[in-house]
């Protein structure tokens, strides 16, 4: 049986927990409703970003959030520190009948705030999501990231990322 997925309170454990620009212990949690405003706000903190996310609440980011909220195989992850966020991403726990019916977490939408970018946040946020799946027993963790991101895709190949596949997308 696998652990459970649902959770509102994710600590990332002594080993783990940050202390950024004199903040206290950064936990990893998942988003609650009232955190949106703010996650969206991360969304678009990025050259990319700004140019796919509005900064204001609207239907669409509500329906979003609830249809992610009420699927046990998809979690939207925040960093917290004493009630601010400083990052966020998107898990999804993806069952397959490959490697022999495996299972394998995605992970998305990863945003730290530009102003804390560079201080380890993101390491611990990816290391935190890979433990999560190593103790769902996933077979592997893939994400996709754009091919513009060239310090993300150096970011991701120092966590032992492979550039295994070649991604493709169709805008609908």
């Amino acid at each position: 049986m696998l652990p459970p997925v649902r959770q509102r309170c994710l600590p990332i454990g002594p080993a783990h927990c940050a202390t950024l620009s004199g903040m206290s212990d950064v936990i990893f949690r998942e988003a609650v409703r009232a955190d949106l405003p703010a996650v969206i706000a991360l969304l678009a903190d990025d050259v990319l970003g700004r140019t796919r996310d509005f900064t204001e609440v609207d239907a669409r980011y509500e329906k979003a959030f609830a249809d992610i909220d009420a699927d046990p195989r998809n979690q939207l992850i925040v960093a917290d520190a004493d009630g601010e966020l400083l990052g966020c991403m998107q898990l999804t726990y993806i069952p397959g009948l490959g490697r022999h019916g495996a299972e394998r977490q995605l992970i998305e939408a990863v945003r730290v705030r530009s102003d804390l970018r560079g201080q380890g946040l993101g390491r611990q946020m990816i290391t935190w999501a890979v433990d999560q799946a190593k103790q769902r027993g996933c077979a592997l963790v893939q994400l996709t990231t754009d091919k513009t991101r060239h310090d993300a895709h150096r970011f991701y190949l120092d966590l032992g990322f492979l550039p295994t596949h070649e991604g493709m997308k169709l805008p609908l």
